[in-house]
């Protein structure tokens, strides 16, 4: 039964009612100051706590998706199965293995040429040496017989921590929103490459290279786009990339497209913040370098580094958020020949809500700033 299913929840559920009418029913009886009257009263109002919270943690989880299965609640490795095809040209020669692929959840009928399709693949990082899951959405267009010679834009979309990639689809609904975008004429067709940027759980790396440790951010920043624009139709200049992210992963995105403009051109963060976290899920990420340090840290970047010819997105909200006056100290440290956007919500959490309030604008801001070839 899966951490996220309907059926644990509503068992659950009715758990919770039991136990609770059973308190309720048993309570007279159990009045008496006897050690089996007493013991019995601890253990109802335990089973009904313990219910009641396990029941009030699922419906957050399933709306907010924090953690897609039981392996990734409990920190577990999961194994990932890749399928190896030893035809000549396969997507294995290029690093990157397609495992599966789904329908986009859009309407019309389940053909790629109309719908779209995702697709399950493993990358196989040569710099870094990071091997990781992703999802890759294909737009319609990507299979029209009237964009068969085109080179799509390809925009690298980054969970937060600890999320797992289904959150990019499920609660965030990143291909149907690109889907809807582009048929309501606000963006172009763009290639979508979802994944967390957690890539040695249950450790949170900031999407840095740790000396010694795991290189995320080459994988992220060259691996990623080198692997999708040897196996898709991705164009590997500046241009045709960008990078969005939510909380863990907009700072990521941010620090990313700030690091690396040779590889994207428009990055996106969020509900950002702007500075690596140091806490027990990262542990020791830069032993002593405070150069490692500070070139993590976007505020010391923009005031100590030549700012890029690039683009950059935050947002926040002014009331809910907590990232309000950073985000607006951000912007201030923006100069040419940066460019910075901003969305500023009147209110909103640092939740899955919020985000997919700003998504559509963010993907149509991304979309007015790639290029197709």
């Amino acid at each position: 039964m899966g951490l996220t299913s309907k059926t644990l929840l509503v068992l659950a559920i009715a758990l919770a009612v039991v136990f609770f009418a059973a308190t309720i029913w048993l309570w007279p009886r159990l009045s008496r100051r006897s050690v089996p009257a007493v013991s019995g009263r601890i253990g109802l109002l335990l089973a009904t706590q313990v219910t009641i919270f396990v029941t009030v943690a699922l419906v957050a989880n399933n709306s907010f998706l924090f953690y897609g299965s039981w392996a990734d609640l409990f920190g577990r490795k999961q194994d990932l199965g890749v399928v190896t095809d030893h035809a000549a040209a396969t997507l294995a020669s290029k690093n990157i293995v397609r495992v599966g692929e789904q329908r986009p959840q859009v309407p019309g009928a389940p053909r790629p040429e109309v719908s779209g399709r995702i697709d399950k693949v493993v990358v196989a990082g040569k710099r870094s040496g990071i091997e990781s899951s992703a999802y890759v959405y294909l737009p319609p267009e990507y299979f029209q017989p009237a964009f068969s010679r085109r080179k799509f834009p390809a925009v690298e979309v980054l969970t937060g921590y600890p999320g797992v990639a289904e959150n990019l689809l499920k609660g965030l609904d990143y291909p149907r929103t690109a889907h809807e975008r582009v048929k309501a004429g606000r963006s172009q067709p763009m290639i979508l490459v979802m994944l967390r940027p957690t890539v040695a759980p249950p450790r949170d790396t900031e999407c840095v290279d740790i000396e010694g440790g795991p290189q995320t951010e080459t994988f992220l920043a060259e691996d990623v786009p080198q692997a999708v624009s040897e196996s898709y139709r991705v164009g590997k200049l500046a241009r045709n990339w960008g990078i969005i992210g939510n909380s863990t992963g907009g700072y990521c995105a941010l620090k990313i497209g700030l690091h690396h403009p040779d590889r994207f051109i428009a990055s996106a963060g969020l509900s950002a913040y702007y500075k690596a976290a140091e806490d027990p899920t990262t542990g020791d990420l830069f032993q002593g370098d405070q150069d490692a340090r500070n070139r993590a840290d976007l505020m010391w970047t923009l005031d100590n580094m030549p700012q890029p010819d690039s683009s950059f997105l935050v947002t926040t909200s002014r009331h809910g958020e907590g990232n309000y006056n950073t985000t607006r100290q951000f912007i201030s440290k923006v100069k040419a020949p940066a460019q910075v956007s901003s969305i500023v919500l009147d209110s909103g959490g640092h939740n899955f809500n919020t985000w997919r309030r700003e998504i559509p604008s963010a993907l149509d801001w991304l979309s007015s700033r790639l290029s197709e070839n």
